[in-house]
């Protein structure tokens, strides 16, 4: 009876964490705007009742044993093991838990899945991910090592499952959550991309560019964009830490905001150039394209747990994307004029969010100049339309 009793203690108090866990993660899916339920909320109420609620649980495990009962006593090693076991299915059912709210176990998936247009859970859900991936990486760096040195300080040497070996294997649970962290990552990156991706998508297949008027303003389409960036942005400020920063751009209040509005119509300065800047825009494309091979071994690098690795992979491979869609459109000339006084449009607001500039600059320099090969009415194409 006792050791039935004990063992029940042991799953019930490790069901409850599992539960308390659990219900701070799903606050993610309801915040609309909600103080507390933000992303960077939904974390630290994690970390703190996982790291805090092992606590109590070995608190209690001592308290209990320092009681000195002659039918505990029997029991101590067995408890040991126990609590032990307990913690490493813990972690198992812990890490199966995460999974199941990201709702899949492949990422080929997300493709079919309703976030890009959902609801308002649907579309907070790749915050979430991003929650998941960064609570994974607590638990391989923080929580496993303070719950070894508690277990290690909670029952000493000569215990049952020290004569054995540890019951807790930390260094095989700490390889699942570190991959698992990772993956995690990289689905938050590829989620947030593919949302842009649509977009872009209905932009460039939309429209009939052979027929495109004279272009007047900057497309909505970049209003879009940039929004997203900018939604992307402020999770991922909310979750990370600060990288090293190689550039760094502010206004003059000293604010590196992304800015979301455009002007309603192009500017007379950028329809308009003189010769001298022509031959400067076109031997600055040609340093560009010289460059491309030692570019591109730059261009995607791993996803680091910054801030600026994160925006800066995102933004790039957006880039990449626009280009794709490019590629595959044939334009008149207007319709090109349109493409490059878009580009043109982002230079300045990805500039204030993104460490590579030179990157950055490359790529939108090659999303310019990228269809000039399959535009409609060669001669009569204005290479000249925006100043750099």
């Amino acid at each position: 009876a006792a050791k039935v009793s004990v063992k029940s203690y042991v799953n019930t108090a490790f069901s409850y964490l599992m539960q308390d866990i659990s219900d701070s993660l799903l606050n993610v899916l309801k915040r609309d705007g909600v103080e507390g339920h933000s992303l960077e909320a939904a974390l630290d109420a994690s970390t703190k009742i996982l790291l805090q609620g092992g606590r109590n649980f070995l608190q209690d495990v001592r308290k209990i044993l320092d009681d000195e009962l002659e039918i505990l006593n029997k029991l101590r090693e067995l408890i040991s093991d126990w609590v032990q076991e307990g913690f490493q299915d813990f972690f198992k059912q812990l890490q199966l838990k995460f999974q199941s709210f990201s709702g899949r176990n492949d990422l080929a998936h997300i493709q079919n899945h309703s976030f890009v247009e959902g609801s308002q859970g649907d579309k907070a859900f790749p915050g979430l991910v991003l929650v998941l991936a960064q609570l994974y990486a607590f638990v391989d760096r923080t929580a496993i090592p303070q719950i070894n040195e508690e277990l290690a300080s909670s029952f000493s040497p000569g215990v049952g499952g020290y004569e054995h070996g540890l019951c807790f294997v930390s260094r095989e649970t700490s390889r699942k959550f570190r991959s698992a962290s990772e993956s995690f990552l990289h689905m938050y990156v590829k989620m947030r991309t593919q949302r842009i991706s649509h977009l872009l998508k209905k932009r460039f297949t939309t429209p009939n560019w052979v027929k495109h008027k004279e272009p007047r303003e900057v497309h909505m389409f970049v209003d879009l964009f940039l929004q997203e960036l900018k939604d992307m942005g402020n999770e991922v400020k909310e979750i990370l830490p600060h990288g090293t920063q190689k550039h760094h751009r502010v206004d003059s209040n000293g604010s590196s905001n992304l800015s979301l509005s455009r002007s309603n119509s192009i500017p007379d300065e950028i329809l308009s150039r003189s010769n001298t800047q022509k031959g400067r825009s076109q031997q600055l494309f040609e340093t560009h394209l010289a460059k491309l091979f030692k570019q591109k071994v730059e261009i995607f690098t791993k996803v680091e747990y910054t801030q600026e690795s994160v925006i800066m992979t995102m933004v790039k491979l957006c880039l990449k994307s626009l280009q794709e869609f490019v590629r595959l459109q044939t334009f008149n000339r207007s319709g090109y004029q349109q493409i490059q006084v878009d580009i043109q449009f982002l230079r300045t607001p990805l500039k204030e969010i993104v460490e590579d500039e030179a990157t950055m600059d490359f790529l939108l320099d090659e999303d310019k100049g990228l269809k000039e090969q399959t535009i409609l009415d060669y001669s009569k194409k204005d290479k000249g339309l925006l100043a750099q």
